[in-house]
């Protein structure tokens, strides 16, 4: 190693040392309040799902099964069956990966209900505080708002702040599917807020769909527990850490059904998440933007099949986080640094944080084109 890398690597150290000592003192009186509990395990309604003898047959373990054995037992049940099971069991089904895409849209239809019913009661209950009705008004509008039609829920999860999955185009019949996995503050609220919409990964689907022509199918995706705020949760890896091997099933179980191996986004602290499931993804091309680190110190640490893309503008922020990783704190080496070898992606009129997906910019275009599988 040269001199003057090892310099740069001590000075860096050093930096992230000060880092360290000041997100601990900073956020020593808040970051209780603030930390997350991460969703992890099979869906809700699993035990239940696990009991049931009623097709004579041994079902699926939601929690061991592998997506691909997941899509052959559907593939071996009548439609008729298959829908039965559906209706008894939405809110498995519809998280259920190797299970039948139309199924899962049903399905999740179908529990989107059942939660709109549950909250409603939830509402008027006379044992309830006003902050417990409110909560529950504004989760009975929400659910509407997800039951619209033309809505495609591929994942709903209303445990915690709520998980879910949106697609935008047809899935069962694109020709290049697309993943976009965020960053912190997303949960089922958010993740198509209005404000900064293209800071959103719904925002960021629409506008990938649009730029591709309408040719790829994208997926926004809120699979797992995200950071909120910029405290503990945001600079470890914990919470990407329970999320990776969620995202990894949830890109198993697209292939697993027919569809083409996807082109995964990962926007932000998304970017950790991607950079620990990087050996497990069923993906053609990992492509991060505004990254904190992989937690990794070259993309051929990562283990992953796909190619590996990094784009940054030089007005995000995050570009002045030292990317490096010291007493858990830190994602490692930065994405688009030279030495880390991913392919860059220009990026010089993004804007900000999350400007990456918007029209006119040469990220978008860059971005469209792998999403379209014409970048080479």
């Amino acid at each position: 190693m040269r001199l003057g890398s090892r310099r740069s690597r001590g000075r860096r150290a050093l930096l992230a040392s000060a880092l360290a000592a000041t997100v601990v003192a900073a956020t020593a009186g808040w970051a209780t309040g603030q930390e997350q509990r991460a969703i992890t395990g099979p869906p809700p309604g699993s035990a239940a799902w696990r009991a049931d003898d009623s097709m004579r047959t041994e079902l699926p373990d939601p929690a061991e099964a592998t997506p691909k054995e997941v899509a052959a037992f559907f593939a071996s049940l009548s439609p008729t069956r298959a829908h039965h099971l559906m209706v008894r069991h939405a809110a498995v089904v519809g998280n259920l990966d190797g299970a039948p895409v139309s199924l899962r849209f049903e399905a999740n239809a179908l529990a989107l209900r059942a939660e709109r019913s549950r909250q409603r009661v939830r509402a008027a209950a006379p044992d309830g505080t006003l902050q417990d009705h409110q909560r529950a008004r504004s989760l009975v509008a929400r659910y509407g708002e997800l039951l619209a039609p033309g809505r495609r829920i591929l994942a709903f999860d209303p445990r915690g702040r709520g998980q879910v999955a949106q697609v935008y185009g047809d899935l069962g019949h694109a020709e290049h599917v697309s993943v976009v996995v965020p960053g912190s503050d997303m949960d089922l609220t958010t993740f198509d807020r209005k404000k900064d919409p293209l800071g959103t990964p719904a925002g960021m689907a629409r506008s990938l769909r649009t730029a591709t022509g309408g040719r790829t199918a994208v997926v926004a995706w809120v699979g797992y527990t995200t950071p909120v705020g910029l405290g503990t949760d945001a600079a470890t890896g914990r919470l990407a850490e329970a999320g990776a091997p969620r995202l990894a099933r949830f890109t198993q179980g697209l292939t697993a059904v027919g569809a083409p191996r996807p082109e995964v986004f990962c926007h932000s602290y998304g970017s950790v998440v991607c950079g620990l499931a990087a050996s497990k993804l069923e993906a053609s091309d990992i492509v991060v933007l505004g990254s904190p680190g992989m937690r990794a110190e070259r993309a051929s640490d990562l283990g992953a099949k796909a190619t590996v893309w990094a784009a940054r503008d030089d007005s995000d922020w995050i570009g002045k986080v030292p990317h490096i990783e010291l007493w858990g704190l830190g994602h490692g080496t930065d994405p688009t640094d030279k030495e880390f070898g991913a392919r860059r992606i220009p990026a010089h009129n993004a804007h900000g944080h999350t400007g990456y997906f918007a029209p006119g910019t040469d990220s978008l275009r860059s971005f469209a084109r792998i999403a379209g599988g014409e970048y080479s």
